[in-house]
């Protein structure tokens, strides 16, 4: 029998006074009067045991303010936007003036069903996290494809600064070629000066440094040589070494994907683009920044970083072996660009060896070790002449 019971059948039954049966059972008068005014009123009713839960909460979150939060969470969840707590509780504090910790709202969305509580994950301290210390200090580029509403295929390429995740250059292309990275490489300088270093994974686009030695550097690598600008690339079967790009890339697909009308050219794929960027860029708080802010307010706020590496003595050197075409030529790939040598049609066939040294280039024939020719490549030609007359001139008239 439960104690309410015990004390109710005490006075109503055994006919003990209030003063006894508190003596006897070590409760109050306050709550034996109000237990007997309760089993008067609701009979059995009363011996149900009752939420210890306050009426009320003073420091409860209003109700319009959960609306509002519920509204935010669907309205970014069909634009495609990040729509977490940090997302929400930046929009709260930025356009609706109200503050709530992240913690709060998550709860009034696991409250609503909106997120699934997930197990506990590994602790933030347990990953090893890279950060460049200013804007300009390291630049990560990646690209990804997308398909349009035509089933063609298409290649996007991104720039991101690596401090402050600015999505510095951001365009589509039917492919993206080593002339592309240098193109765009070359754009984003111009619009945000140039970076100490560059971070990518092991394209050919980006580097040949696993090309077995053929084709020597390619343009992009040729252009960060000329500017003494650092090149940095991942290890293979390592892309969470270029991780802030990649993540990138999944937010700016995800977004695409969401879009009512999806883009049937290149044209309007890059409308969709541009508009997702400066949404990237200026309006949504990014979740690895300090104080939650954008990443053009991140990009400003810090002086940019400085080229302190000098990479003057940074030479390529390598030895090919070839063979002298039948029409007297050697073919060279320099910055990417494939350049034809001059050799002489007395040499056809002739085994050779190329010594290359940067844009200097010793030719060799293998039997005799003799130098056939020495050059310094023009890279804004294709053919490079031997320099001798063609044709003997004819004897003029005087």
């Amino acid at each position: 029998m439960s104690k309410p019971r015990l004390v109710i059948t005490a006075v109503t039954v055994q006919g003990l006074s209030v003063r006894e049966v508190c003596d006897t059972y070590h409760v109050s008068r306050s709550w034996v009067y109000e237990l007997l005014a309760r089993y008067r009123t609701e009979g059995e009713q009363a011996f149900v045991p009752r939420s210890k839960r306050p009426h009320h909460q003073p420091r409860a979150t209003p109700p319009h303010v959960v609306d509002l939060i519920i509204e935010l969470r669907d309205k970014l969840a069909v634009t495609g936007f990040d729509a977490g707590p940090a997302t929400i509780c930046w929009h709260l504090r930025e356009h609706h003036d109200v503050t709530l910790s992240e913690s709060t709202i998550w709860r009034i969305l696991v409250r609503a069903g909106l997120i699934a509580p997930e197990p506990k994950k590994k602790p933030k301290s347990s990953y090893i996290r890279f950060q460049a210390d200013l804007p300009n200090e390291t630049w990560q580029s990646d690209f990804t494809h997308y398909r349009l509403t035509n089933d063609r295929d298409t290649e996007i390429i991104t720039w991101l600064d690596d401090h402050s995740r600015l999505a510095l250059h951001v365009s589509a292309y039917r492919r993206v070629l080593g002339p592309t990275v240098v193109d765009t490489f070359l754009k984003t300088i111009d619009n945000y000066g140039i970076p100490a270093s560059t971070l990518t994974d092991n394209g050919m686009v980006y580097t040949t440094r696993f090309s077995g030695g053929k084709g020597g550097r390619n343009g992009f690598e040729a252009l960060l040589r000329d500017l003494n600008i650092i090149q940095k690339n991942s290890k293979p079967n390592h892309p969470t070494t270029c991780g802030k790009v990649e993540r990138f890339q999944q937010t700016m697909k995800k977004w695409l994907t969401a879009q009512p009308e999806q883009p049937s050219t290149l044209g309007e794929l890059q409308q969709l683009i541009d508009t997702f960027v400066h949404h990237y860029n200026h309006d949504r708080p990014h979740r690895s920044l300090a104080q939650r802010s954008t990443p053009a307010a991140a990009y400003a706020a810090r002086p940019k970083a400085d080229r302190s590496t000098n990479r003057d003595d940074d030479h390529h050197q390598r030895v090919r072996h070839d063979i002298v075409t039948t029409d007297g030529k050697l073919t060279l790939r320099m910055k990417g660009r494939l350049h034809h040598i001059g050799i002489g049609r007395e040499h056809a066939t002739t085994p050779v060896l190329m010594l290359i040294h940067d844009l200097e280039v010793t030719v060799i024939d293998k039997n005799t070790g003799e130098i056939i020719r020495e050059l310094t490549i023009d890279t804004s030609r294709d053919y490079q002449p031997t320099g001798k007359t063609r044709y003997p001139r004819r004897n003029q008239k005087k």
